[in-house]
């Protein structure tokens, strides 16, 4: 048995991950680049992306784009290739809520929802495939929900695609994991980042929220380092197709 340290290494490795201006996405990409991986961080805003890069240094790059035009894809591919080669990570983490209860849901509010957090994830993942190929390694991580499986009030949106997430994951791992690439999802509990504003900037819904767990806390960014580094390295080279809920039990009760 070599060191077991070695199968969270992942050096030689090219990680790109959207959504890396702010919240998972950028705790994402400070996991990875210290795990040795370059990283290419892609969102829309520009200085975001810029001060990513200050703070972790040259091991990191970015690209300012927006992953729902699929009429760029083989463009953005190029483009994210260009620092450091073809990327054999890909992390999901952009996404976006409307927050619109049933009544109230709008054709944009849905196309937008449904354009980001399902439709994004599939065509990026289906222009990088190629290049995992070529290597015969990849990983796929999506990001599921608490929605995957609960529906809560104003997301019936969010909720189809992260129920649709799930789905996803099981078929990219049916199509991809014998070239070597696995596909997987986190479901993120309750964590404090811009998606979540809503939720944490009212101290009672917060701590109703923790109360729901098992461990009695809402998430900490930190708390999604080691399932992400698990999914994205050699440790889960025999785990394809699953939803691993990061949620402090919160789906368990």
């Amino acid at each position: 048995m070599g060191d077991p340290s070695r199968l969270f290494d992942l050096t030689g490795h090219v990680a790109v991950i959207t959504g890396a201006s702010s919240g998972l996405g950028r705790q994402a990409a400070k996991v990875l680049a210290a795990a040795g991986a370059h990283v290419v961080g892609i969102a829309r805003r520009q200085a975001e992306l810029e001060s990513l890069v200050a703070e972790i240094g040259d091991r990191v790059a970015f690209h300012v784009a927006d992953v729902t035009d699929r009429d760029q894809m083989d463009a953005l591919r190029d483009a994210i290739s260009a620092p450091f080669g073809a990327p054999d990570i890909v992390v999901h983490a952009a996404g976006v809520n409307t927050r619109e209860a049933a009544d109230d849901v709008t054709q944009d509010g849905w196309d937008k929802t449904l354009a980001l957090n399902l439709s994004a994830p599939f065509f990026l993942s289906q222009a990088l495939v190629p290049g995992m190929k070529s290597k015969g390694w990849g990983r796929i991580v999506n990001f599921a929900s608490l929605q995957t499986t609960r529906a809560f009030p104003g997301g019936i949106a969010y909720g189809a695609t992260k129920g649709g997430i799930a789905q996803l994951t099981r078929a990219m791992a049916e199509a991809w994991s014998r070239d070597g690439i696995t596909a997987n999802a986190i479901g993120p509990g309750f964590f404090p980042t811009e998606l979540t504003e809503a939720v944490f900037s009212d101290p009672d819904r917060a701590a109703r929220n923790a109360a729901q767990t098992c461990i009695g806390r809402n998430g900490q960014m930190s708390d999604i380092d080691g399932p992400l580094l698990f999914l994205c390295s050699e440790a889960s080279a025999y785990v394809t197709g699953q939803v691993l809920m990061v949620d402090g039990g919160f789906t368990a009760k």
